[in-house]
């Protein structure tokens, strides 16, 4: 019985020595462990979120320059790397060597400009209107007033048509006298000049007659249907001439037809594009790339001769995710790097955001366009870039730096020191870049030593167990 209270005796205070050395070998690792953590303050600071993708350079504009016409080349004007403007002409082909229809464009385009010209500066045609409508007018009132005199009452006055009468009184007269002289010598051979004599005034006091009668007739008389029609018809006939020449010159007093403009001006246009196709002008302002044809080159519709760019704006297509899309927005700052010039930093802007998506291995990208807006003949279309667009700039707001931010059950912790121990701290992070996150809510102060480097696994009594 005695040994075996020895051996108790013997046990217990063996479990005494163990636990008193492990509680001071806990100590003393947790003082260790404490010793080695990494620090920094929770800070009231700026932050600046940022999103980065790399892309090509491209000119915004850039056009390939062919020939349109077969022909043999003449001159060529410009070299690679020259500076040209919109409508300069870059080089052209023998007159010779040329289809008909190009050669005749030439004296078509100074026949068509002649006649724009004329049609614009000269006021002949008006003038002409002009006369032409004092000319109908006079036409349109001799019609009316000849089918108005002819009209039945209106063709005399009572006293002329009462001479007309006395007028065939007398020459009726005359007649029957002229036929009495006749009688008396009708029985004479017909050869008998005192016949002949008779006969002649007999022939001519009816002729006297029948125009006395005739004219009483007609001062008296009304027109025939058929002569109504025709006096009517002259009426209208003069006075359509007379409204066309009125509309003709109210279209030509203020100047040219607008129609007619265009219409001169397409034929100047036409006879323009078919002499040009001798010849190839730059369609922009630009900066030529390359040059593929010498004089003597014989060339077809379609042959490349220039490649032209336009380095005045350079521009930089990205592929952005679908996570960071919507925080793209135009005009939102932006950073170029190039391997070219690893030592300079280049500045930009977005100008465009893709509004649909591509989908490529499975993830869903989105195209935006940043213009570089401080170029220098040291980036050059087709380079690489490094773009980095600041998508979000806040100021005065509580930070952490983004290694020191955990996950425990659900929630975002931080570990603080205080009173050197290890607190977790619950936070509601905001806005993020690289390095920091905004601190939306929690209970985390400015001042506090935020843990970098928090262990892996705490003791029961010490800190929440977390293995990140």
């Amino acid at each position: 019985m005695f040994k075996n209270w020895k051996v108790w005796a013997g046990i217990v205070v063996t479990a005494v020595v163990v636990i008193a050395g492990l509680g001071v070998w806990r100590n003393s690792r947790q003082n260790s462990s404490l010793s080695d953590l990494q620090t920094t303050e929770a800070v009231i600071g700026d932050l600046t979120a940022r999103v980065g993708a790399t892309g090509s350079v491209h000119a915004e504009q850039s056009a390939i320059l062919t020939f349109q016409t077969t022909g043999n080349v003449e001159v060529v004007h410009v070299e690679v790397g020259d500076m040209v403007r919109e409508g300069e002409e870059l080089a052209s082909l023998e007159q010779t060597s040329l289809g008909a229809n190009v050669i005749l464009a030439q004296a078509e385009l100074v026949s068509a400009q002649r006649a724009l010209d004329s049609l614009l500066n000269s006021g002949v045609e008006a003038a002409n209107a002009m006369l032409l409508v004092a000319q109908t007018e006079d036409a349109l009132q001799d019609a009316e007033y000849r089918r108005t005199v002819q009209q039945e009452g209106n063709r005399a006055s009572s006293s002329t048509i009462r001479g007309a009468e006395a007028s065939l009184v007398l020459a009726a007269q005359r007649l029957d006298e002229a036929r009495a002289a006749y009688n008396r010598v009708s029985s004479l051979p017909s050869d008998d000049p005192r016949r002949a004599v008779a006969q002649q005034n007999l022939t001519g006091a009816q002729a006297n007659y029948d125009s006395a009668l005739r004219n009483v007739n007609w001062l008296t008389g009304a027109p025939t249907e058929n002569d109504q029609m025709q006096l009517d018809a002259q009426v209208e006939l003069a006075r359509a001439q007379y409204e066309d020449a009125l509309r003709e010159y109210e279209r030509l007093q203020n100047g040219a037809d607008p129609a007619d403009v265009l219409a001169a001006e397409a034929r100047v246009a036409s006879a323009q594009a078919t002499l040009n196709l001798a010849s190839i002008f730059a369609p922009f302002d630009g900066t030529v790339a390359s040059v593929q044809v010498i004089p003597g080159d014989q060339v077809t519709p379609g042959t490349m001769a220039f490649d032209l760019v336009d380095l005045s704006r350079m521009l930089v297509d990205v592929s952005l995710s679908e996570i960071d899309i919507n925080r793209i927005e135009i005009g939102q700052p932006a950073s170029l790097r190039f391997d070219s010039e690893p030592n300079v930093e280049y500045q930009g802007e977005v100008v465009e955001v893709g509004i649909v998506g591509r989908e490529v291995a499975g993830l869903v990208n989105y195209e935006v366009t940043v213009e570089l807006l401080n170029p220098d003949e040291n980036i050059r279309p087709g380079m690489t870039a490094a773009v980095t667009i600041v998508v979000e700039q806040i100021e005065d707001v509580l930070t952490v730096p983004n290694r020191a931010v955990r996950t425990s059950d659900g929630q975002r912790i931080v570990y603080i020191l205080r009173d050197g121990e290890l607190v977790p701290v619950q936070i509601v992070l905001g806005a993020s870049s690289d390095l920091f996150s905004e601190v939306a809510e929690g209970e985390l102060q400015p001042g506090d030593l935020i843990v970098l480097n928090p262990p892996l696994v705490f003791e029961a009594e010490g800190p929440p167990a977390f293995v990140r």
